[in-house]
C-alpha cells in the first residue's frame, strides 16, 4: 500500500474467507481442545447472552479493491491462520 497506493484511500485486507460467527468460534475451540485442552471441552464452556441475540451472523471483508488495484492476494486461508495465531497468541501468553 505504501509503495502502490493511492494517498488518502482505504484498502481492506481480507482473504475471501467469509464465515459464520459460531463456525469461527467452534474452530477456535476445537484447536484449542488439540493444544491446549482444558479440565472440559471449550466448546461447553461457551454462553450465549441476550444483549447481542442476532447481531452478528456472519463477518466478511471485501479486499477486491487491495487486490484489483494493488495486486495483493492473502497467503492463508481461514483455517491455516486462525491455527497459526492461536498458537502465536498463546506462545506470547506464556513469555
Amino acid at each position: 500500500m505504501l509503495d502502490k497506493g493511492r494517498l488518502g484511500k482505504t484498502y481492506n485486507i481480507g482473504g475471501k474467507n467469509e464465515r459464520e460467527n459460531l463456525y469461527i468460534a467452534y474452530t477456535i475451540c476445537d484447536i484449542l481442545d488439540t493444544i491446549q485442552p482444558g479440565e472440559k471441552p471449550y466448546k461447553e464452556q461457551m454462553a450465549f447472552v441476550k444483549d447481542r441475540a442476532g447481531h452478528d451472523f456472519r463477518y466478511a471483508i471485501d479486499a477486491s479493491k487491495i487486490e484489483n488495484e494493488l495486486g495483493w492476494k492473502a497467503e492463508e486461508n481461514f483455517e491455516s491462520g486462525i491455527q497459526k495465531t492461536i498458537e502465536w497468541y498463546l506462545k506470547e501468553m506464556k513469555e
